[in-house]
């Protein structure tokens, strides 16, 4: 099974159908990408895949080991084209996730975060035992628009009981506080980087198109199906060792 997957991350084919050659134009070029730069069409740069495949599998190992280790990867990217993929990808293998805008804080400031989680989850609580109706109609609509807004920021963070092993964003560049909150903490950072991004300063950098949905999902799915690769690897080991 992991053959499998190393041979298909190592063949470009899945990469070009899915748009993940397209870069944007030379003049928003980085420098840390030039030397994965095949060529220029149309003055867009065109990433060389066969290069984009040997990041990706190291990005993929990476997380793999992570599964192993039954270990966190918080989820996050909030572009458009990145907010469903992000979510679902995230659901799939029940990780953490900010499908939205990165909330300040959210790793450097770990604890205030938490006790916002803490909060959104004692106030669904007692909505849901019904302990709300001792307060006037006013009083409970304001606490369902608190719920609301807390849920809108922190809903997807609800499995984050302490901070991640390793943080994977859409696009090193937008989502620069995350990446700086992460390095403050010296949490590894796998990203889908477009060519406008310093790639240097990401980990484990997957340098392709990170603008386009199709390109999108299909990298987050790799990242995904690392991820249960990785666990059943592991379930596989501890079944074996109780055979023993």
């Amino acid at each position: 099974m992991e053959t499998e997957k190393k041979i298909e991350n190592k063949d470009p084919e899945g990469l070009f159908k899915a748009g993940a050659h397209f870069g944007f134009t030379k003049s928003r070029r980085h420098p840390s990408v030039k030397e994965l730069i095949f060529g220029v069409k149309n003055k867009v740069d065109i990433f060389d895949l066969l290069k984009t495949s040997e990041y990706l599998e190291r990005a993929s190992a990476f997380v793999e080991e992570l599964a192993k280790k039954k270990q966190q990867i918080l989820f996050a990217g909030s572009k458009n084209p990145a907010l469903r993929a992000i979510k679902t990808g995230a659901e799939e293998i029940g990780m953490p996730f900010v499908s939205g805008r990165w909330i300040g804080g959210t790793l450097t400031n770990f604890k205030q975060i938490r006790k916002r989680i803490e909060r959104m989850e004692s106030l669904v609580s007692q909505r849901e035992k019904g302990e709300l109706s001792k307060y006037t109609k006013r009083e409970q609509l304001m606490i369902d628009r608190e719920i609301e807004g807390l849920e809108r920021f922190f809903g997807g963070l609800i499995l984050m009981k302490e901070l991640p092993k390793a943080l994977f964003i859409i696009d090193s560049r937008r989502e620069k506080t995350a990446v700086r909150e992460a390095q403050a903490l010296n949490i590894p950072i796998v990203s889908l980087s477009g060519s406008d991004s310093n790639i240097k300063e990401v980990d484990y950098p997957i340098p392709a198109n990170d603008s386009s949905i199709t390109s999108i999902e299909f990298f987050v799915k790799k990242i995904v199906e690392a991820y249960k690769a990785g666990s059943k690897a592991a379930a596989s080991q501890q079944t074996a060792a109780v055979k023993e």
